[in-house]
């Protein structure tokens, strides 16, 4: 059976690139929002949801720890880390400079990640957001003016732009994690080999107490249980609320994870798995 895949959209945006790296022949729908992507999945339009986690320059993704937290709970069932290469793409028909540029379009992060760049040589442009940096590009296509979009080369490919400059991105080892959900385990197969395994953890506490994160994390220091992120996020019930989210570096098992959680409820919090997983890395693109 070929599943059916959606992503952050449209066309040439970073998510749909990494859903091509990934996935073989299955059929793949765009969606304008991280949300509809989720809520296609949960209503079962979909099988499987692609959407951006986290970026190494610009951090989570907000919207989608939001979202699966408060709104949609899915699994978690992979994992995918991609290289991020932002170039300044413009029109066909565009024969300026770079310092003709007066509109630059692109997603928020892209936007940022190229901070630097757009502050030394593109200072009087006017910053204009889109959904994602594949409608950015759409845009642009559409558009034979001194404007610019910050994208990717499928994008550019997809909507023939131009390069104008490449590689604008402030620092070098940019990376994008994207989180594969979905409610059928057996209908995610990716094409690459695994590089490690990771579980994800949603933990609430019972109020704000002095030294309570010092105890959450003890749980899982003294186990040698290695954490490569924590964060916590407003829970949204006023201020001073908040929930953590911890990624722990192996697979969830029969021993120590039963051990922390109830460590940790004993405590009065509260401990929910998001999904344990692989994680793929992509070298190139």
């Amino acid at each position: 059976m070929t599943a059916t895949i959606g992503y952050l959209g449209p066309k040439g945006t970073f998510t749909k690139l990494a859903v091509d790296k990934t996935f073989n022949g299955e059929a793949k729908h765009s969606f304008s929002t991280i949300p509809a992507c989720i809520d296609a999945v949960n209503k079962d339009e979909i099988d499987i949801g692609v959407v951006p986690l986290e970026n190494a320059i610009e951090g989570t993704v907000q919207l989608t720890v939001d979202y699966l937290v408060h709104q949609v709970r899915l699994p978690i069932m992979a994992e995918i880390v991609v290289p991020i290469q932002q170039h300044l793409l413009v029109h066909p028909n565009f024969k300026g400079e770079l310092s003709d540029i007066k509109e630059i379009h692109s997603h928020s992060h892209a936007i940022a990640q190229c901070h630097q760049y757009i502050h030394q040589y593109l200072p009087n442009a006017t910053i204009h957001f889109t959904s994602s940096t594949g409608k950015a590009a759409e845009l642009i296509s559409k558009r034979d003016e001194p404007v610019a979009a910050i994208g990717n080369q499928l994008a550019a490919n997809i909507y023939h732009l131009n390069t104008l400059q490449n590689n604008i991105h402030d620092f070098p080892n940019n990376h994008t994690r994207f989180i594969v959900l979905s409610k059928q385990k057996e209908m995610v197969k990716i094409k690459h080999p695994i590089q490690s395994e990771k579980t994800t953890l949603l933990i609430t506490l019972p109020s704000d107490f002095a030294g309570a994160l010092h105890q959450v994390l003890s749980a899982f220091a003294w186990r040698k249980m290695n954490l490569s992120k924590i964060e916590s996020r407003p829970m949204k019930t006023g201020l001073g609320n908040y929930f953590f989210i911890i990624d722990v570096n192996q697979p969830y098992d029969d021993v120590l994870f039963p051990g922390v959680k109830g460590e940790l409820e004993a405590l009065g919090c509260q401990v929910t798995v998001l999904g344990t997983y692989p994680v793929y890395q992509l070298d190139k693109l």
